[in-house]
């Protein structure tokens, strides 16, 4: 169990790496941007980017879930070659035919997303769906090899480069929200380039795509998408909702407080990528069930800490990172916090039914959850503002999990530890929810006392005797290892 531990966390620092890079930087050149760029530019921006994302899922046809799985079922050598040459080609066809389409229709496209037309930022953001979903591929490929080196370079380019162009075209030659998603996308295209040369023995003559291959991996991957999609509108449906019902600034303040949730954000994506290749790899039922259980209890734990702080801390956060004008994103950062913890837990029951061969049953829990989105939405935006977005979030996604495990639990039964998750919930949840209600707001009091309520938590659930004996004696080897 502790070497499973190990090759997850592991796996999911080197796919983090980059992303922690990024975040890091992205920090530190926020008070650039939100000082640059309007509330309602950062809004227009952020929501393009969305959509982007969206497109992207449906575009990959979810081949690229497809091939992580089949990838280790093959033997190894020309067989796996001819997977990945066969993903890679069909991926680059279906984005290639669409943006060809979008830019010829890029005004109209742009009202029906945006509100109102501009050709010119939408076929920017084409640009950035044909880089954004192409690279994704090329990544996968990275990751099921474990070639972690070269994961980490690539992705450290793309963020030195995304970084560097974004910075002078919003900051040094003041172009808005175009400057924003070109920043964002030319450089992933340039390192695509660049993966593609790498990669060309496995996707060039040797290898071969081969269509007859491809039916495996549609069967598989396509019932993924519309659940995918579905799950990801969640994102999009927030910011577009607060752009048609509220206005751009409303957009961005949200969008801000999503950008401020990146610890949270940085820790689901490492597990969303680290996940799936080591949870298919586990052979043996009995052990990997008791895995699963423990991965949730611990995820539960880490990402739980997380909230809490941005909870307690939320409001000097945002006065650190962001200009004057973007205070209010505060009110929504706790939330889109806990909803983004919350869509981690997710993966955890979508390899279940990935595991049992069986993706077809998440889609009936995404449609729940963007129900559920839109209503809360609907009634609660109005009186709460961006707050009420962030609440919806959390609705969707709460539904979302108990359809999940309705559906699921049949196919592949995992004993998850429902006391000790209610011991973990309840003391993370007590401490910040008291804090936020009786501690100071503001000044330097308020700032020591939640710092020293976020410190008690870790405190409190060894005290509560939240951990078990092993776990107790694998802490300690790790500190004296450390030592």
């Amino acid at each position: 169990m502790r070497s499973l531990f190990h090759r997850l966390l592991a796996g999911g620092a080197a796919y983090q790496a980059a992303s922690i890079a990024s975040a890091a930087l992205a920090l530190v050149t926020l008070p650039l941007y939100t000082r640059a760029l309007t509330t309602a530019d950062f809004g227009i921006a952020e929501t393009l980017l969305t959509f982007i994302i969206l497109a992207s899922i449906l575009l990959r046809l979810g081949l690229g879930e497809a091939f992580v799985r089949f990838y280790l079922t093959h033997d190894e050598g020309e067989q796996r070659d001819r997977l990945a040459a066969t993903t890679t080609a069909t991926v680059l066809l279906t984005t290639t035919v669409a943006a060809l389409l979008a830019v010829a229709a890029a005004g109209p496209l742009s009202a029906l997303l945006l509100g109102f037309e501009d050709a010119g930022i939408m076929r920017i953001g084409v640009l950035g769906l044909w880089a954004f979903t192409n690279l994704e591929i090329a990544y996968a490929l990275l990751r099921v090899d474990e070639r972690r080196r070269t994961y980490l370079l690539a992705s450290l380019a793309n963020v030195v480069l995304t970084v560097a162009l974004t910075v002078t075209l919003v900051v040094a030659l003041d172009q808005g929200a175009r400057g924003y998603l070109a920043g964002n996308y030319i450089g992933s295209t340039v390192v695509l380039a660049a993966l593609w040369w790498t990669l060309r023995g496995r996707l060039g003559r040797r290898a071969g795509a081969r269509w007859t291959a491809l039916g495996p991996l549609l069967r598989f991957g396509a019932p993924t998408v519309p659940a995918d999609a579905t799950v990801f509108a969640l994102n999009v449906v927030d910011r577009a909702y607060l752009l048609r019902t509220q206005s751009a600034a409303a957009a961005g303040l949200f969008a801000l407080s999503v950008k401020l949730a990146t610890a949270v954000i940085l820790a689901v994506r490492g597990f969303q990528l680290a996940w799936p290749p080591l949870a298919y790899s586990i052979e043996d039922d009995v052990r990997a069930r008791r895995f699963y259980a423990a991965v949730t209890t611990w995820y539960v734990v880490v990402t739980g800490l997380v909230v809490a702080g941005l909870t307690l801390l939320g409001r000097w956060v945002v006065r650190l990172l962001a200009a004057p004008e973007y205070f209010e994103a505060h009110e929504a950062l706790p939330w889109v916090a806990l909803g983004w913890a919350m869509y981690g837990l997710a993966l955890v029951f979508v390899t279940i039914g990935g595991r049992a061969g069986v993706t077809t049953r998440n889609l009936p829990a995404a449609v729940a959850g963007i129900a559920v989105n839109v209503v809360v939405l609907v009634v609660l935006v109005e009186p709460l503002g961006i707050a009420g977005a962030g609440i919806a979030l959390v609705a969707a996604y709460a539904v979302m999990l108990v359809v999940l495990h309705l559906l699921t639990r049949r196919l592949f039964a995992v004993a998850f530890e429902w006391g000790r998750l209610a011991h973990a919930v309840g003391v993370l949840a007590g401490v910040a929810v008291a804090g936020e209600l009786l501690l100071p707001a503001a000044g330097l009091e308020g700032f020591a006392l939640r710092v020293l309520a976020l410190a008690a938590i870790p405190v409190a659930l060894l005290a509560t005797g939240f951990m078990r004996a092993d776990e107790r004696a694998g802490l300690r080897g790790l500190l004296a290892r450390r030592r």
